[in-house]
């Protein structure tokens, strides 16, 4: 089980940091020490956008146990301006609205509890753009 010092170790996941390749151009998420694209070695950290457009989604009526009090809820991969693409939760809206195409921002919240002892784990949801 994840521990909220394994969290705080892992950069990618709490501040987006993901790897640029210095051949190609291809931004990978999470970083990897080879580019998915060329398979060249050399990479640059960079860090993504908070905002994105999702590319696809499905609502998950059915839920893994630690998530059952939201179901039904969005599951969508979403792309960010630089190219990443990340799945995350889509919340503050109607699972049913989540369409591709769709604007989102990524804010920073709680994703679950775990244990008898109640750890909290936190990560990033997407949030649709209010459009004023």
């Amino acid at each position: 089980m994840p521990s909220p010092r394994y969290w705080r170790e892992i950069p990618t996941r709490l501040r987006l940091e993901a790897a640029r390749c210095d051949a190609c151009g291809q931004v990978d998420y999470p970083a990897r020490r080879v580019c998915s694209a060329c398979r060249g070695a050399a990479q640059s950290p960079v860090t993504l956008s908070r905002t994105g457009t999702v590319v696809t989604s499905t609502v998950v009526h059915v839920a893994p146990t630690d998530f059952a009090m939201e179901a039904p809820y969005a599951m969508a991969v979403v792309e960010t301006p630089e190219k990443a693409r990340l799945m995350m939760q889509v919340a503050d809206c109607d699972p049913s609205e989540v369409r591709s195409g769709m604007p989102v921002e990524f804010e920073f919240r709680r994703i679950r509890s775990e244990g008898r002892g109640g750890i909290l784990c936190y990560g990033f949801k997407a949030v649709p753009v209010s459009e004023e």
